[in-house]
């Protein structure tokens, strides 16, 4: 070990000495205010007790207070501490009645004090102290019995920066020649634009920097290929609806104002083209505002089976086409999470399995709770399913299988389910076979 690292070393002791000492005066504080506290609850809860069983109810119209008998009570413990009874004496809990004279008495107009009740609390009092001081001896003593498990459990947790700290001051002693920059420089120059090669500058000091810039460009190159192939898909799912629509435009100008027919067809193309080219850019503002942090979540408990019962009974009013069966969790399932978002996941799960199953086949819709204690919801449909390969890519923003081009849709729908469940730190279960269906669960 250097100089330094044992220099580091004996600083981060000396900080996680400092830390545990720190948190164990706040842990025996904490004790001492809950004993007092429990001390407190005790003597008055006895003295509460007494009054109630001697006098049958809380005088709450008198008055209580404490003062010094002359002599203590028959029996008490303070007789056999002469000296404690000569300084303090023995101390009485009293109950005491104050009214008006009366005038038969001579005393009108004068109170009248009248000693309802007469407690010796001395002993109690005392008896109470002293186990709740040895409760908190014993919570202190424990405390520092496990004083070398803390301390490590400290060291642990610092253990990162310790780390950090001597890779700073690695590089803070770190010297570069003239020589070394200049070879950062030519191997940067050597890089071009649409390269997939990495820096190599073949010095052993060097190495680190190496590592950092080539994990860098990495990240770069793939975050450049994923924005350049996001652009080229949305502008080819753009260029056939507006492609569409203006060859339809184009015949109206030439035939529609006349044919009836040319003109029926043309708006019901128009129509249909601009609303998908509609869901499709609304899709995009979605996953857009989503990458740049500004959707927010509202959590809240939501009820799964509420959830999708309701997706359930949409879905029997949306689509004839195919039977659905619900099957709900034999208990309540209840999550936090946003209600709205997590209804549009599972609402384009549902969606798709109702577009690649056959008219007449069932679509099948469940919620609940894993062997493990996981809650979740499942869509599950008989349709064409899934190739292995398929199922890796599924979430990627406009991946579409070759067996689903035929099928229209826009290859962003799994994206923003895929988006709206990372966001609930919820997972997808995916099973699917070739002929045979898909189920999809989402845990959360």
């Amino acid at each position: 070990m250097s100089s330094n690292q044992e220099i580091e070393t004996r600083r981060m002791t000396s900080i996680a000495r400092k830390m545990h000492w720190s948190w164990i005066r706040n842990k025996i504080g904490l004790f001492f205010g809950m004993d007092l506290l429990l001390f407190l609850l005790l003597f008055g809860g006895w003295l509460a007790d007494q009054e109630y069983t001697r006098l049958g109810a809380i005088q709450w119209d008198c008055v209580h207070i404490f003062a010094l008998a002359d002599e203590p009570a028959q029996g008490s413990l303070i007789k056999r501490f002469p000296w404690v009874h000569q300084k303090f004496g023995d101390i009485v809990y009293q109950v005491v009645r104050v009214e008006d004279g009366d005038e038969g008495d001579g005393d009108a107009g004068a109170l009248r004090r009248t000693v309802l009740l007469e407690i010796y609390v001395a002993e109690t009092f005392i008896v109470l102290l002293c186990l709740s001081l040895a409760i908190f001896i014993f919570q202190s003593l424990f405390s520092f019995l496990d004083y070398g498990s803390e301390e490590k459990k400290i060291r642990r947790v610092l253990r990162p920066l310790q780390d950090i700290a001597l890779k700073a001051d690695e590089l803070n002693r770190m010297t570069f020649s003239e020589d070394k920059y200049q070879e950062i420089e030519e191997a940067i120059e050597k890089l071009q634009p649409g390269d997939s090669g990495l820096l190599a500058f073949g010095n052993a000091d060097l190495q680190g920097i190496e590592a950092a810039m080539n994990n860098l460009l990495t990240r770069m190159r793939d975050s450049y290929r994923q924005q350049a192939r996001f652009v080229n898909d949305a502008s080819h799912e753009l260029r056939t609806p507006i492609a569409v629509i203006e060859g339809y435009a184009n015949m109206l100008a030439r035939w529609g104002r006349e044919d009836e027919k040319v003109l029926d067809e043309s708006i019901t193309a128009i129509l249909h083209e601009s609303s998908h080219m509609k869901h499709l850019v609304e899709q995009l503002l979605f996953l857009a505002r989503g990458d740049s942090g500004k959707t927010k979540l509202t959590m809240e408990r939501v009820s799964l089976r509420d959830l999708m019962q309701e997706v359930y009974e949409e879905s029997l009013m949306i689509d004839e086409e195919h039977p659905y069966r619900y099957q709900p969790a034999a208990q309540e399932v209840v999550v936090s999470a946003d209600a709205m978002l997590l209804k549009q996941a599972v609402r384009i799960l549902v969606d798709n399995a109702a577009k690649y199953t056959g008219s007449g086949d069932e679509i099948i819709l469940g919620v609940g709770v894993a062997d493990d204690g996981r809650r979740y919801l499942q869509v599950q449909d008989t349709g064409i399913g899934m190739a292995g390969n398929d199922v890796e890519h599924m979430f990627e923003r406009f991946y579409r299988a070759d067996d689903a081009r035929s099928y229209q849709g826009t290859g962003l729908g799994l994206s923003i389910a895929k988006w709206i469940v990372d966001k609930h730190r919820g997972q997808f279960e995916i099973l699917s076979r070739t002929g045979l269906g898909t189920r999809i669960r989402v845990y959360l």
